[in-house]
């Protein structure tokens, strides 16, 4: 059985030469991202293209053809990037796939050009996973899947996504006279990406999904197959709608040029992600009874950074289905986040259907759907369902009440010279993470060598220190945790007992109130963040191991008067009280 991701170290011939380093894309320009010029070819990327014509060779023979047409050169209205010089005939090639020849080549590249570009292979299972969702959301017939109307995926790569559209479409036209259906195909698909090689391989492996249609056109009315990927930028505005656009991209922070801010101010909260703004230009390409399906990080459910553009999307059209990939690994490449397949349809729907893809597809839940700039309520779990409908519902949230969240401002490294381990003059207690363990603020031994900070700084009495109760949570916790919420109180008597004043790192969030009339006491608060029913509420605003502070603040809670309620309770009757607020299995 030929593997579905190929390791490229294995093909017979292929040098592995280290491409130049480059800044990374995190803090790169968007112009030089998304500059053709800027396509960076390793021995290994040439190696892979040379071995193109024969693999082309053998699907053409395959398809019954002959003569020129066993040629990609002149079977295809397309050049390569780079001249392709004769290889023999490669036994191990000819039984790839056409995803398996894309693999191939974003194998090929180097890790700095994959990572500043954002190029990461799209796994074929995901692909038809994505085309499936689409499917649903037009409601096409399992017996007629010809395309609707223009399918577009604005960073193709080498066209995995578009594979499954086109085979699908081919089969559903095997009536019509094939030589209208090759040439109907470019008004009704569309790759575009800023790798030229990525483009030309994209376009022969679409290519060849049309060579069976070609062999049954008459000899002397035979054309050169269309070329259905284009280089370009795929944020440009479009010259016309689409009904479909499908995407896996790029990602990664980007910086823009002061024109496209302006174009994009209105999804953009500080900083700009690629696939941010892919997902907004996206949405706008479509027509009005279009569907975007795209292939991302879930961070755009819930960060800060993408509030606007949750905002965007909401505006734009409704997230009807949103399905989590549990296997990470193998999707974005050495980067651990959380992703899903989310479809946009811009008719109106009132429900987003929710599942899991790991070995088997699981349903967990269909809930309201959310358009609004805060966190999106999603459960990950079908025991989570319920508790996930009851917050969403909520009008009410941590910040609503007056609660703020703040980062810890130390960093250890940048401030490694001013940390000791004994107290001293004008030097603070610092609190790390690995301190709140077990939800009890102590002090943790394995940090004593870093346990006290030097104020040396003329900023540092009002930046680094904290001389005010507060509630601390851990910002990150270990994936085998079984709390995501791990909190701990700072009360009055141990920030005496530490010197009236103590540095918090930047492991940890400082949750305090600004509201004159509490409606939670700081330990209520405590207690309440140690409930199982909030900790599920966080799972659902975030699948990540991480909390952030915005997250913290966007917590839905229930009216003031219930709330108000859990200050004289502890233990079990607070978990009482709190599920049944939430729903919680079934209360």
């Amino acid at each position: 059985m030929v593997p579905d991701v190929l390791d490229i170290a294995t093909l017979p011939g292929l040098e592995v030469v280290p491409a130049p380093a480059r800044p990374l894309g995190s803090r790169g320009s968007r112009s030089d991202v998304a500059d053709p010029a800027a396509s960076e070819l390793t021995s290994d990327a040439r190696g892979v293209l040379a071995r193109i014509p024969s693999w082309w060779r053998g699907q053409a023979l395959a398809a019954g053809l002959d003569g020129r047409w066993l040629d990609v050169e002149q079977a295809l209205a397309a050049e390569p990037p780079v001249a392709l010089a004769p290889t023999p005939e490669d036994p191990e090639w000819s039984a790839l796939s056409a995803e398996q020849v894309g693999a191939a080549y974003v194998e090929s590249l180097s890790a700095s050009t994959r990572s500043r570009h954002g190029r990461h292979y799209t796994p074929a299972l995901l692909a038809a996973h994505l085309w499936k969702l689409v499917r649903q959301s037009l409601e096409l017939s399992p017996r007629t899947r010809v395309l609707p109307g223009l399918v577009c995926d604005p960073a193709c790569g080498a066209g995995a996504l578009l594979l499954p559209a086109l085979r699908e479409h081919l089969h559903a036209s095997y009536a019509e006279a094939p030589e209208l259906v090759l040439e109907k195909l470019p008004a009704l698909m569309e790759g575009i990406d800023a790798d030229p090689a990525a483009v030309w391989i994209a376009n022969v492996v679409l290519a060849a999904e049309m060579l069976p249609t070609l062999a049954r056109v008459p000899t002397d009315r035979r054309q050169p197959l269309p070329a259905l990927a284009r280089v370009g930028d795929g944020l440009a505005p479009p010259s016309r709608r689409a009904r479909i656009v499908v995407m896996n991209p790029p990602y990664g922070r980007v910086r823009l040029s002061p024109a496209e801010r302006d174009r994009y101010a209105h999804v953009l909260y500080g900083h700009a992600n690629m696939y941010g703004l892919f997902m907004a230009a996206g949405v706008d390409a479509l027509d009005d009874h279009g569907v975007l399906a795209a292939l991302v990080p879930t961070s755009f459910t819930s960060g800060r950074y993408s509030a606007n553009l949750r905002s965007h999307l909401g505006e734009k059209a409704a997230m009807t289905a949103v399905t989590f990939v549990e296997d990470r690994s193998g999707v974005f490449g050495s980067v651990l986040q959380e992703t899903c397949l989310a479809t946009f349809e811009r008719r109106k729907r009132r429900k987003t259907r929710i599942m899991s893809l790991g070995s088997t597809e699981t349903a967990i839940a269909s809930v309201k759907i959310q358009k609004s700039a805060e966190p999106w309520v999603l459960p990950r779990r079908s025991d989570d369902a319920a508790i996930a409908a009851a917050a969403s519902a909520m009008t009410e949230s941590m910040s609503s009440f007056g609660w703020s969240a703040s980062t810890g401002p130390l960093v250890w490294n940048r401030r490694s010279e001013d940390l000791h381990a004994s107290p001293g003059p004008n030097r603070s207690f610092v609190v790390w993470a690995a301190d709140l363990d077990g939800g009890v603020l102590h002090r943790d031994a394995a940090r004593d060598s870093m346990r006290y900070m030097a104020l040396t700084k003329p900023s540092d009495g009002k930046v680094m220190v904290l001389d005010r109760p507060a509630v601390l949570v851990q910002r990150t916790t270990a994936p085998e945790q079984s709390r995501r919420l791990v909190a701990a109180l700072l009360c009055e008597t141990a920030l005496k007992e530490l010197g009236g004043r103590v540095t918090v790192e930047n492991h940890v969030n400082v949750l305090r109130s600004t509201a004159k009339d509490l409606v939670l006491s700081y330990e209520a608060m405590t207690r309440l963040l140690a409930t199982k029913a909030l900790d599920q509420v966080m799972r659902c605003i975030s699948g990540s191991v991480a909390v952030s502070a915005y997250e913290l603040e966007s917590i839905p809670l229930p009216s003031r008067d219930v709330v108000a309620t859990w200050n004289a309770l502890e233990g079990s009757a607070l978990e009482t009280a709190v599920a049944a607020a939430y729903r919680l299995n079934g209360s």
